[in-house]
């Protein structure tokens, strides 16, 4: 149903990845839709970051039709640092279209508001996914990171076409089936920023994972704030709206508009290879 354009170099500050469906360009923020089966709670998923990658890779709220583009901080590309042993990320990372953690409102969970992104999601199948995928996600629970005093929910979801989908209902059911996954999550998240300098990450309820029902909870709220986010309701905070066919959405462009913003990009072309740096391993740990 969904298919990606590359636009620009890889591995450089033009790179772009948009979205299209069979008609045309879309926003993979706006456009694709949260459920995929509203009854069954399946969710769609768009596969920012594929397990094993460092490239911090994430949608753009802030340009038209929201294109993945590589994260840049001072100047340059980021890279996730690899943190021994884990090397990457441990999960396709991604995101969960239509929803918005709300930074004028804090969440009564956390007491902190929200991060002004979509929901993320840890997708914890055997496949290593494609950036652009957007796959089904059965949730299971989720983490509250707790970033720079913004809530930051950590969905954990599983495609539900892999193999363990089926044995998978709800958070304790990792442990049971992956023992030790949820704590090497919760180990990666409170490190992966340790090699750029920072202090070790915060969690709201002490890094415990919630369960699924409480996942849902927190999908569904934010879903009803990006529904107003996109109308125009409220303070976006920078967030660009251009969509096709997101409904309520003031900012609609058509198929040949949108065809437009992404012929402004430049066209794919080969990228310079990636440095060597990367892959350095890090020996962050916490104080025991």
């Amino acid at each position: 149903m969904y298919r990606i354009e590359e636009r620009g170099a890889p591995n450089t500050l033009e790179h772009r990845v948009f979205f299209r469906n069979e008609f045309g360009p879309i926003s993979p923020f706006h456009d694709i839709p949260l459920f995929a089966n509203h009854e069954q709670k399946v969710f769609n998923m768009v596969v920012e970051v594929p397990r094993w990658t460092n490239a911090k890779m994430e949608i753009c709220k802030e340009e038209p039709l929201n294109p993945i583009k590589q994260d840049v901080k001072k100047g340059k590309l980021r890279f996730v640092a690899n943190c021994f042993p884990h090397h990457g990320y441990i999960w396709n990372y991604g995101a969960l279209p239509q929803t918005w953690e709300n930074p004028n409102v804090v969440d009564e969970r956390t007491g902190c508001k929200g991060d002004n992104d979509p929901i993320d999601v840890c997708e914890i199948g055997h496949r290593v996914a494609k950036r652009g995928d957007v796959i089904q996600v059965k949730v299971l629970g989720t983490i509250a990171l707790i970033d720079e005093g913004e809530t930051d929910w950590k969905v954990m979801a599983i495609d539900v076409n892999d193999p363990l989908a089926s044995q998978l209902n709800n958070i304790e059911d990792v442990e049971k089936h992956m023992p030790g996954f949820m704590n090497a999550t919760v180990e990666w998240f409170r490190i992966y920023k340790i090699p750029d300098g920072k202090p070790p990450n915060e969690f709201a309820f002490n890094g415990e994972a919630k369960p699924r029902e409480f996942a849902l909870e927190v999908i569904e709220e934010t879903h009803e704030h990006w529904k107003k986010m996109v109308a125009g309701q409220v303070d976006c905070h920078g967030v660009n709206s251009t969509c096709v066919s997101a409904e309520g959405a003031p900012c609609k462009v058509s198929i040949s508009e949108a065809q437009e913003i992404v012929k402004k990009c430049p066209e794919l072309s080969d990228g310079p290879i990636i440095e060597n740096e990367v892959d350095k391993w890090h020996y962050s740990h916490l104080q025991k």
